[in-house]
């Protein structure tokens, strides 16, 4: 493999090619596109492999479930519609203008950074570069430190797929990171933490580069009285538990009926030994990615016990930490101010929190900073509807969890601190478009009648136009 240049250097000649050729012809992105997608297409066990390696153990069958399948249908959404995308659109003229036309004219930014997290290398990478590609930019992607064996399989592959200035790799640590999201990029999107999004924030301010910033926090399920109840169950503990809960869209807590509580803890661990039978050894089911945020979930239980909560394990097995593998646990009676009521889990731990009318759910949903996802389970439509209505959240799948990612024609975002910004499909296009607005003056026009000086004729039509 050839030694990466700097990254000013990268992003120099990308900038450079990016200004040489504002607006690539729809046969230069779908060619871009087609690149991409058989680099996905033609490696991906290769990638799934690196990808198990790299968390010790994450199932192939994961990997191509959440990872290679919704990447690979979001580039052919892109080929399908992306010529559509690119025509220029007319615009409402006001009456007072016309027969002057009004357009929209979507141009490329330029040169677009994208950060992506540990836990969805390749999803969290191909996604946004999909929607960069699509819309005619060049792309620097940083991939994370924490996925090493993917981060160095994913550089040899795109240095093999791509000219430097189209998609370049930069791999490193936080203080690569730091750097490269100090690049004056034409628009930054990270995912990852709240926390690590104030940072990246604040060093795109530093050049006024827009970012989108794709988050997390704490996404709550409703399991409402017209629930088909072990139905809910089964999907939330589904959601919860791929990928062992290192899911930025995972149900995070749970809001279940007071008299529901114990049923609910039933039909969880009955579900849980039909999903992983004989946990220890269950080759489907991934470890936790580092020793550090095995540790960090181990405390967090730990932390919720000694406060009062009652820890309930969903199976026989014990934590393994030479493994990595955290079996699943429900926390009940939790007290509010604990760390896994307070902060984003990211894990198999799933606390329990009880209601009486749904209108409390939502009042404790509301209560608390807006999240990145939110799931209702109920079969009365006014139900839903009500939650709907009174809630703000990132996305919504009713009656299910997480399949509003995966649905290409919905944005996907959050909203206040579980992130700004959209992509996927078309709102992906336009997040990384420019949508320039042109005005076409027509050769009969009325504009020479509103110039100086100011006399009759101009304050009357000064009241025409006030009226």
């Amino acid at each position: 493999m050839r030694e990466v240049p700097a990254m000013s250097t990268v992003f120099d000649a990308m900038r450079a090619a990016s200004r040489h050729d504002q607006s690539p012809a729809w046969d230069v992105r779908a060619d871009r596109l087609r690149r991409l997608k058989r680099l996905v297409r033609d490696h991906h066990e290769a990638i799934a492999a690196a990808i198990n390696a790299d968390f010790t153990n994450r199932p192939r069958q994961e990997t191509a479930l959440l990872e290679v399948f919704p990447s690979l249908a979001g580039i052919d959404d892109a080929l399908r519609h992306g010529k559509r995308w690119m025509r220029v659109r007319r615009a409402r003229t006001g009456l007072w203008f016309k027969p002057g036309k009004s357009r929209l004219m979507p141009q490329p930014l330029g040169v677009i950074g994208i950060v992506v997290p540990w836990n969805y290398p390749l999803y969290l990478t191909i996604g946004p570069l999909t929607g960069a590609l699509v819309a005619g930019n060049r792309a620097m992607v940083k991939l994370s430190e924490y996925t090493p064996r993917f981060s160095e399989l994913f550089a040899q592959l795109v240095q093999a797929t791509f000219a430097p200035d189209e998609v370049a790799v930069v791999n490193g640590d936080a203080e690569v990171a730091a750097v490269f999201s100090a690049l004056p990029f034409d628009h930054l999107l990270f995912t990852g933490s709240t926390n690590v999004g104030h940072h990246v924030m604040k060093a795109a301010a530093a050049n006024l580069t827009p970012v989108t910033l794709e988050l997390g926090g704490k996404s709550p399920a409703i399991v409402g009285p017209g629930a088909d109840f072990e139905r809910a169950v089964e999907r939330i503990l589904v959601g919860k538990l791929l990928n062992a809960g290192q899911t930025c869209i995972a149900p995070d807590y749970v809001l279940v009926q007071a008299d529901q509580r114990d049923r609910f803890v039933d039909v969880a661990q009955r579900v849980a030994g039909r999903l992983y039978p004989d946990i220890a050894r269950n080759a489907d089911y991934t470890s936790i990615i580092s020793p550090r945020h095995f540790d960090r979930l181990v405390s967090m239980i730990d932390a919720a016990g000694a406060a009062g909560a009652r820890v309930v394990p969903l199976t026989d097995a014990a934590p393994d930490a030479a493994a990595r593998r955290l079996p699943p646990v429900l926390l009940t009676d939790v007290p509010d101010d604990v760390r896994a009521m307070q902060e984003e889990i990211f894990g198999p731990v799933l606390p329990l929190v009880t209601y009486r009318t749904v209108d409390e759910a939502i009042a404790f949903v509301n209560a608390r900073p807006r999240p990145l996802a939110l799931y209702v389970f109920d079969k009365r439509g006014d139900v839903v509807d009500r939650v709907m209505r009174q809630t703000v959240a990132g996305g919504v799948t009713v009656n299910d969890t997480l399949f509003h990612i995966a649905q290409d024609d919905l944005p996907f975002g959050g909203v206040g601190p579980s992130g700004m910004g959209v992509y996927h499909g078309e709102a992906g296009f336009e997040t990384f478009s420019k949508l320039k607005p042109v005005f076409h003056q027509a050769g009969l026009n009325g504009a020479g009648l509103l110039k100086p000086p100011y006399g009759k004729r101009f304050e009357s039509m000064l009241k025409m136009l006030m009226r």
